[in-house]
């Protein structure tokens, strides 16, 4: 069914995509193998290289959408690496595969079309493997946690100037990305705490201008770990294509579930 469909696409407008499914990539570099088949298979004409090569390793859990050079302008780096993220990794992480390969192949197909975005940034936590999720979501709270705390004990109207400038950032974090009752946790628990801790006269920080003779600072430096998108390569039923494309430059994405 799939095969059929690409056979009208192609007949309709010329653009030739092919799926490779392979069981493994045997130590080949991901992106190196994806190049090398859709060289082989000539995939797009040869006036146009419009070609597109969707690749998927099963026992490296590795994929890469490898795009001919005549499409590098409508199915970008960055439609590539949304449609993996987006619509191919969850589905695989699920062991449904027939449904990432059609979701991928309906998007490339818009993405052409021009009406497929490539950016969806409300989409990328929640896609995300869960221990990285977790990881990154941990790194990013003790970094504004230690911001929270500097803001808390801090003298005078600091301590405001810190608690309006974090209230975004919550706002991100804990609102959008978990729950908005914990975004509210911190507009009222912030100025509950700071109260308490001025009742129970806990030294705050006083913070010097530099010409005060004296100098006081304090930094910290975090990093968020993401996602390394390794390259993937996919594999198609298809056997032979006589398009005479072949031209690819290195355009598409790769990725991983």
């Amino acid at each position: 069914m799939l095969e059929k469909d690409l056979e009208l696409y192609e007949d309709s407008t010329t653009n030739q995509i092919a799926i490779l499914i392979v069981q493994s990539l045997d130590g080949e570099v991901l992106e190196d193998y994806s190049i090398k088949v859709a060289e082989k298979w000539k995939l797009g004409s040869k006036k146009n290289d419009n070609g597109v090569l969707l690749l998927i390793a099963i026992e490296d859990h590795k994929m890469r959408i490898e795009v001919g050079e005549g499409l590098e302008g409508a199915l970008t780096d960055a439609h590539s690496n949304r449609i993996i993220r987006n619509e191919m990794a969850p589905e695989f992480r699920r062991g449904d595969y027939d449904a990432g390969v059609i979701n991928a192949i309906t998007s490339i197909k818009a993405a052409i079309r021009g009406e497929y975005a490539a950016e969806d940034a409300s989409n990328d936590f929640d896609n995300m493997d869960p221990s990285v999720k977790w990881i990154v979501a941990g790194v990013i709270f003790l970094f504004l946690g230690i911001f929270a705390g500097v803001g808390l004990f801090s003298e005078g109207a600091m301590t405001w100037v810190l608690y309006a400038f974090l209230t975004p950032f919550y706002a991100v974090f804990q609102g959008l990305l978990f729950s908005w009752w914990l975004f509210g946790g911190y507009l009222i628990v912030y100025p509950l705490l700071r109260l308490w801790i001025v009742k129970s006269g806990k030294k705050l920080l006083k913070w010097e201008s530099p010409s005060g003779g004296g100098s006081s600072g304090s930094g910290s430096s975090w990093s968020s770990g993401g996602s390394d998108w390794s390259s993937s390569s996919s594999s198609s039923s298809s056997s032979s294509f006589s398009g005479g494309g072949g031209s690819f430059g290195g355009g598409g994405s790769s990725g991983s579930w």
